[in-house]
């Protein structure tokens, strides 16, 4: 079955990561990229700013039950969990944090992984805590495609460190060749 879901978790150290990422993915992009940043919470405008400067899709902060269409790049709200439905909705919640984050990676990679199993790719970047390290495995059990930033090029290894150490990812990557395979990823 056709993988058609990107989803990327990052955390400290991942946002140049994710700029390379964005300013590379070309317009008519045939895929649905699903971004988990960890950020400042009380901070609310000026970071999807930034962020579209660089890329060429659309980039939006999904609200609850947006669909969620190929093409388009959605970033986690800052202070919410997001969730992803199995009729093709985002869910926002302000549920308790996880691994002290709120948007949580791994709740968003389970959730993806659970509703949409082999059609996911999830890539884990950099970060100081162990955030996506399960959601990356729950991914891997649904049949899903993973990817992991290689520690040694990671500003912050303990997040992609924390994934390898709890099971084998499909790839370990430096950031320019996560950029460079998804930019030629066909399904």
């Amino acid at each position: 079955m056709p993988r058609k879901y990107i989803v990327i978790g990052g955390s400290a150290g991942s946002f140049q990561t994710v700029l390379k990422i964005l300013e590379t993915l070309p317009k008519g992009y045939p895929y649905a990229v699903i971004l988990v940043l960890h950020r400042l919470k009380n901070v609310k405008g000026g970071f999807i700013e930034a962020l579209s400067v660089k890329s060429k899709l659309k980039l939006i902060e999904p609200k609850d039950k947006t669909k969620i269409e190929a093409s388009k790049i959605y970033l986690a709200p800052s202070n919410y969990h997001l969730y992803v439905e199995f009729d093709n909705t985002f869910v926002l919640s302000t549920e308790e944090t996880v691994n002290h984050s709120r948007p949580s990676i791994d709740i968003t990679f389970s959730s993806i992984a659970f509703s949409f199993k082999e059609k996911v790719v999830g890539i884990l970047l950099s970060g100081a805590n162990r955030d996506g390290a399960e959601g990356l495995l729950n991914i891997a059990k649904n049949g899903g495609y993973t990817i992991v930033q290689e520690p040694e090029n990671a500003q912050i290894q303990t997040m992609p460190q924390a994934a390898i150490n709890l099971f084998e990812p499909n790839k370990i990557f430096t950031d320019d060749q996560i950029v460079d395979f998804l930019k030629n990823y066909k399904l």
